[in-house]
């Protein structure tokens, strides 16, 4: 994104690295170029001053010139200078979604259409400066060589004051043109930059959704890696384990003839190992159940509700199933609030509602514990704040001291 910062910068590093002469013609050649461009603006600017009743035709005409206009402006910039004015992005197509009318009057053409009409005449007109300010002091710093290209009998003999006078006048041109060049390149980079381009607002949002999009692509590529990490457990250490396992049952049962010692450590393995499974078993759970996956959110949050320490009176009306990455969020947002209720809200009973209207899914968890949940107080509720957060959702948590507790979570889900 082109601003004035960066700008200066490469125009300061440009002049003390740069060849002087480079430096110069380089500016000359964006202002000179700026003359062919500004002709539809200067034509139809004479035009008007001759024809006063054909404003509107006249206006009308540079304004349906705008677009190409501002391409060959933007084409003038990057290949003489490398200086990339950023396009601006209309929806597509732009004339059957929303007409022309809503183009008209939108910001961004107006400010085209001030370039076009104010900034490009006056860039002309500084590069008709620089290139008439190049001619004329070549010109004068040349008259003794125009002179004495005379033939003997036209040539004027002594040296004239005035000859003097205009070879002073041709070198000083000859100097003040670069940096009239260079005036003119720096006003005419940044009114492009601004007036051609989009606006700050408009780079602003584009940028939110860019980091928006790219925020999206992140939690949908975690979230296929902690399902890869999932199967690679649930088919590798896990079924290793339950083989493990089998297989000292197996030998608890066969081998009955050794030392009692040895049969202890057997069992102690034993018993070992299906704890392992069971752990691992949990883990692989909260990972990202397969169930979930295979078969949504209603089957997953009741295997939760299933193993709850309480009655949970579980509602899911899903019309349509939620993308991956909102189906994880809901899950895990279901099962850590079952478990906060679990190990601080003293509770009998539970209920869990899951609802989908249009693009919204709400999740309501309530309780008849003794309430007084704070986010603040390490009891979960932050990190399920930051979860819900993660997908732009919303979490309300009503929990006055004596309950009951009621969370609301609102996630968006596109169609």
């Amino acid at each position: 994104m082109a601003n004035s910062g960066p700008l200066r910068r490469a125009y300061h590093w440009t002049t003390a690295h740069a060849p002087w002469s480079a430096w110069a013609w380089r500016n000359t050649a964006l202002a000179a170029a700026a003359i062919p461009v500004a002709l539809p603006a200067l034509l139809a600017l004479t035009y008007t001053a001759l024809h006063p009743g054909s404003i509107f035709k006249t206006l009308a005409t540079l304004l349906a010139l705008s677009a190409p206009l501002t391409t060959l402006q933007r084409s003038r910039f990057w290949s003489l200078t490398s200086h990339h004015i950023p396009t601006i992005h209309w929806p597509r197509p732009w004339y059957r979604r929303h007409g022309l009318l809503p183009r008209l009057r939108a910001e961004t053409t107006w400010r085209q259409y001030g370039y076009h009409l104010l900034i490009s005449p006056l860039a002309a007109l500084g590069g008709a400066l620089v290139v008439l300010g190049w001619a004329l002091g070549a010109s004068f710093a040349l008259v003794f060589s125009w002179v004495w290209a005379l033939p003997p009998s036209d040539r004027l003999t002594g040296w004239t004051g005035d000859y003097v006078a205009f070879t002073i006048l041709g070198v000083l041109l000859l100097i003040a043109t670069p940096w009239l060049a260079a005036l003119v390149t720096r006003l005419d980079t940044r009114a492009a930059t601004v007036l051609l381009g989009p606006s700050r607002a408009k780079q602003l949002e584009r940028r939110v959704e860019d980091l928006a999009e790219s925020r999206a692509d992140i939690l949908d590529a975690a979230d296929l890696e902690r399902r890869r990490i999932e199967r690679d457990l649930h088919d590798g250490a896990q079924q290793r384990l339950v083989s493990l396992a089998m297989n000292l049952g197996i030998a608890r049962a066969t081998l009955t003839d050794l030392p009692p010692e040895a049969r202890a450590v057997i069992d102690e393995a034993h018993r070992e190992a299906k704890e392992a499974i069971e752990e691992l078993s949990n883990l692989v759970r909260g990972l990202h159940p397969a169930v979930l996956e295979d078969r949504g959110l209603d089957a997953a949050i009741s295997g939760i509700a299933a193993r709850a320490p309480f009655p949970v009176e579980l509602t899911v009306d899903l019309a349509q199933r939620p993308t991956p990455t909102v189906e994880a969020v809901a899950y895990f947002v279901v099962s850590e609030t079952l478990a906060n209720v679990a190990k601080h809200a003293h509770a009998t009973r539970c209920s869990v509602h899951v609802r989908r209207r249009a693009t919204l899914l709400t999740i309501t968890v309530s309780d008849n514990g003794v309430g007084g949940a704070d986010p603040a107080g390490g009891t979960g509720l932050l990190g399920l704040r930051k979860r819900v957060g993660s997908v732009d959702g919303t979490i309300r948590i009503n929990s006055p001291h004596g309950g009951p507790t009621v969370i609301t979570v609102e996630l968006p889900c596109g169609l």
